[in-house]
């Protein structure tokens, strides 16, 4: 796998994430990619399973991102913060726009496509292959007290002193 670009948020310890959906390294599925910004896909966010986190986890955190985006700065797929620390799963679909998958008292962020729900991969043609980094962040803190109007950007430094440990799996995507 390439470098994880979250080792620049903190270099931490890892544990296990897994999907029914998509695979470390693998090619995304069709639902996983983007319908809204033409690339053939359904914009569902991925099943997403995890274990072996710190017991001192408070919260957790979803990013996907993808730094291979040619915009200078990679591209936020989907944000969310203040997943309890009860919850170890998300079920296909929970990103939707109503986050109606999502536990009470999570926050959905803005992606960098300005919609506050999972955008699926959507490389511009020729790019060549796109990693989707899909990480799971355990955190020290119930809330990290950001607003609705915060960036995934800002959620990535916002996370930099609380993360306890990451799990992370990525797939990719290319158009031709």
């Amino acid at each position: 796998m390439t470098t994880s670009p979250y080792d620049d948020i903190a270099q931490v310890p890892a544990f296990e994430v897994t999907s029914t959906d998509v695979t470390d390294g693998a090619e995304l599925p069709t639902p996983q990619v983007s319908g809204i910004f033409g690339a053939g896909g359904e914009d569902v966010s991925p099943q997403l399973s995890w274990s072996g986190f710190p017991p001192e986890t408070k919260s957790f955190a979803i990013t996907v991102y993808d730094p291979d985006a040619p915009t200078g700065a990679g591209f936020w797929h989907w944000a969310v913060a203040d997943i309890p620390a009860s919850v170890t799963s998300l079920s296909t679909g929970a990103g939707d726009a109503a986050g109606s998958g999502l536990p009470a008292g999570a926050l959905q962020l803005k992606n960098d496509g300005s919609l506050a729900h999972y955008l699926g991969a959507a490389p511009p043609a020729g790019h060549g292959k796109h990693t989707y980094f899909i990480g799971i962040h355990a955190l020290d803190v119930d809330s990290l007290g950001l607003d609705a109007g915060a960036t995934p950007a800002f959620l990535g430094f916002t996370m930099s002193g609380h993360t306890l440990a990451r799990a992370v799996i990525a797939p990719w995507f290319e158009v031709k």
